[in-house]
């Protein structure tokens, strides 16, 4: 179809029902949405770029069928059908008889203010929010498809070709929206880092990680609804590669879309949640930072297109321009988390907030996130976890042999455990020297109030069997690092502004670096 031929569908006539005060029309670069009374129709575009081809009606009509199945998954009953669009006496409606000219997808029509992207612009967004998304974000993961075939999507060689795609396409917009320099930095980013975690990369792949998931996973593709439940909308059915990937790209995508909105605290609490929730995935967060800088790149790339859309406006080509630049600005500074190993050691009592502290650092740096409760389970597996003197040694051990693996293959780590006695900590700063590499400690405290609070309430999924009777007799025995331990080190107060305490977290890795 043509704008002249989206231009008939706003007369009502077009419509089997009410269509209230009127059609409008939203248009991406791929699609026209028509927003008519309780209803939403999305017709694609018959445009063909290297990731997508909607140039046939066949082909648009077999996309229509495939993104109302595989949007069911986490939208469901929003998406109703694939619907024909007729022509008839010189007239297009989606109802009656006449010539079949094109296919649409039938929706519910949703409050705009009931989508993520609307609450973080009024500043209804909260962390809490944010925790409920990656909840539910998880769960979809956890129950979406994984197979051999679908793990190829994730293998080293596959990534390593998208990223050049990518790069490749956005080399049309050089000296537009994307500096000539950016690409062959970018290039080179992206090569180190697959050179370095190509045994990573290949591991999640051969272990589940690559899972047939979203693919578009921004805050305009979230909605929030009126009993709290999160729909997960509008994912990508044009491109298995690009929806079937690491469970990284999605929580990547989201994070991303949430810094460049400006609000990189809602990107820390969102991927903070996420990683703790996936507690058996260890180097999740490690990867993250490279998935991010991916996303930003795909961004800046769509960006660029709808810029130069021949119907597109001069002010709507304007905004796309100035949100590809800030797209490629984002991806020049996830390369940022390059920077060099360390060993990142954070303790506290159990309630101390701690454990979300670890998990939304690691993931903003691109860290290893090794945590006691996980590698406890691990352990103990099939039995009931030990917490005796010999089975915390145990743990503990463990937890530094995994660390020595990841800095001696170059990789900067976060071990998250209580550290209530000293020997624990002395015995990790150990290892940060046998492996030549900074060590900067991570001490949180809370009221107990708070703490109190906090246990009550864990969520049923945590990893963590701590309550506030393990938090009293951890209490007892501690040994809180003294002013000449904190003097290479950071104390939090762990009731204040989790965003905060990491950004405080990063100015004292970067001068200890």
């Amino acid at each position: 179809m043509e704008p002249a031929e989206i231009d008939l569908l706003r007369d009502p006539r077009a419509y089997p029902h009410p269509v209230g005060d009127g059609v409008r029309v939203i248009q991406t670069h791929i699609s026209w949405v028509l927003l008519a009374g309780e209803y939403a129709y999305k017709i694609k575009k018959p445009v063909r770029f290297g990731f997508l081809d909607y140039s046939t009606p066949p082909l648009r009509r077999t996309m229509c069928e495939r993104e109302v199945a595989l949007n069911r998954r986490a939208c469901d009953g929003v998406y109703l059908d694939v619907v024909a669009v007729v022509a008839r006496r010189g007239q297009l409606a989606f109802h009656g008889d006449g010539d079949v000219v094109e296919h649409a997808v039938k929706m519910w029509r949703l409050p705009e203010a009931s989508w993520l992207s609307a609450r973080v612009a009024t500043g209804g967004a909260t962390p809490d929010l944010l925790y409920d998304v990656a909840r539910a974000v998880h769960a979809f993961h956890t129950r979406a498809e994984s197979s051999p075939e679908i793990a190829r999507f994730g293998t080293p060689d596959t990534v390593m070709a998208i990223w050049r795609e990518n790069l490749d396409e956005l080399a049309e917009f050089a000296g537009d929206t994307v500096d000539r320099t950016d690409l062959p930095r970018l290039a080179a980013y992206a090569d180190r880092f697959l050179a370095q975690a190509r045994d990573v990369i290949a591991g999640r792949a051969a272990t589940g990680r690559v899972r047939d998931g979203h693919g578009d996973l921004r805050s305009d593709s979230i909605v929030i609804r009126e009993n709290g439940g999160v729909c997960l909308a509008d994912c990508i059915e044009f491109n298995d590669r690009l929806r079937c990937s690491d469970i990284a790209g999605d929580v990547g995508f989201l994070s991303m879309d949430l810094d460049a909105r400006g609000h990189p605290e809602l990107s820390d609490a969102f991927a903070g949640r996420y990683v703790e929730l996936a507690w058996d995935d260890e180097t999740l967060s490690y990867v993250l930072p490279f998935y991010r800088c991916y996303r930003a790149l795909v961004r800046a790339k769509v960006e660029s297109i709808t810029a130069r859309e021949r119907e597109a406006a001069a002010d709507e080509a304007a905004a796309a321009r100035q949100r590809a630049h800030r797209h490629m600005a984002l991806a020049r500074q996830y390369t940022l988390a390059d920077e060099g190993p360390c060993l990142l050691v954070v303790g506290g009592l159990s309630g101390t907030g701690k454990s979300h502290i670890a998990a939304a650092l690691a993931a903003r740096i691109g860290a290893v996130l090794i945590r006691s409760d996980a590698v406890r389970r691990a352990l103990f597996a099939g039995v009931t976890p030990a917490y005796d003197a010999a089975a915390r040694a145990r743990v503990y051990r463990e937890m530094r042999q995994r660390a020595k693996e990841h800095l001696h293959a170059r990789r900067t780590v976060v071990l998250d455990a209580t550290h209530i006695e000293r020997a624990e900590r002395t015995s990790a700063r150990a290892v940060a020297e046998a492996a030549s590499v900074p060590m900067l400690l991570i001490w949180v405290d809370a009221p107990d109030e708070i703490i109190r609070s906090r246990l009550l309430r864990r969520d049923a999924g945590d990893v963590s069997d701590a309550r506030w009777e393990t938090y009293v007799r951890q209490r007892e025995r501690s040994e809180p690092p003294d002013s000449g331990e904190l003097a290479a080190g950071v104390a939090l107060d762990g009731a204040a502004n989790a965003s905060d305490n990491i950004a405080r977290i990063c100015a004292a890795l970067t001068n200890l670096r």
